[in-house]
């Protein structure tokens, strides 16, 4: 067979699977992030939004809210991380746009504001606020979401489903548990993940006792996953201070990923 026949009766052969590659190429994932500006009350807000625009129809929708340093690029990170598994995921502003702490003080003395019972109203509102921008786009299925947070999101999370939030679940990761209200378990209405170190030095023994009670006497369906070796913040690589109590651990934080996961899979069924 001449040379130019043979490749001419070659390059027909591999035209289809050409065009199936620059097929495949063209659906690939891309994933659309973007800042949205929000309010509660007079307050001005700004999330994050992240979702893959390759998708088509609704899905689930991924509430995230941030540990005490506020909004930063750790969260919109995995928002990122949700929009790739196939949610629409935004990221709340508890602070309000601007507001970013500089250091430990000026961020002690922001989550003190939401500490009290007076505080957990305003941050109630807060994350609600969110959880409505995020309700609100059009991607999002409203009968399946959820909401995560990180240590100080991580009680805002918890806070939320107490506030009668409609909800399908919260994932709380290395979150405090108190509640100065805990009879407002009796509004939770979706199921409650807590994902924590088991040797955090900031969770407090008697707080942990009280969240189980009245999880238990609220008849929440709920779980708490305790992970060895693990103490404050171990989902965050820079958690923003030195401190003995507060650090990364790789091991721990793959595995609440991944529990994560499962618990999402169970109730976005």
């Amino acid at each position: 067979m001449p040379a130019k026949v043979y490749w001419f009766f070659i390059m027909k052969k591999l035209i289809p699977f050409f065009l199936a590659a620059a097929c495949a190429i063209s659906v690939q994932a891309k994933i659309v992030t973007k800042s949205v500006e929000y309010k509660q009350g007079d307050t001005t807000l700004e999330g994050f939004l992240a979702y893959d625009d390759s998708i088509s129809g609704k899905r689930p929708g991924v509430l995230v809210v941030h540990q005490w340093f506020g909004l930063t690029d750790y969260e919109k990170r995995r928002a990122t991380m949700l929009a790739q598994l196939g949610y629409v995921a935004f990221c709340a502003d508890i602070y309000g746009k601007d507001v970013h702490p500089k250091n430990t003080s000026e961020t002690g003395a922001l989550v003190g504001k939401y500490e009290n019972e007076s505080g957990r109203v305003l941050l109630r509102a807060r994350v609600n606020a969110a959880l409505d921008e995020l309700k609100k786009n059009e991607l999002v299925d409203t009968k399946r979401v959820a909401a995560i947070g990180y240590c100080f999101g991580g009680t805002t999370v918890i806070e939320l489903a107490r506030s009668g939030a409609d909800l399908n679940g919260v994932v709380s990761f290395h979150g405090g548990l108190d509640s100065p209200t805990p009879a407002d378990g009796k509004n939770i209405k979706g199921k409650v993940l807590a994902l924590a170190g088991a040797d955090d030095p900031f969770q407090n023994p008697d707080d942990l006792t009280a969240f189980e009670s009245e999880m238990r006497d609220n008849k929440v369906d709920w779980q708490i996953a305790f992970y060895g070796g693990a103490v404050h913040a171990f989902t965050q690589p820079d958690p923003g201070f030195v401190n003995a109590g507060a650090k990364y651990n790789e091991k721990a934080d793959k595995r609440s990923w991944e529990a994560m996961k499962t618990f999402f899979g169970e109730i976005f069924k």
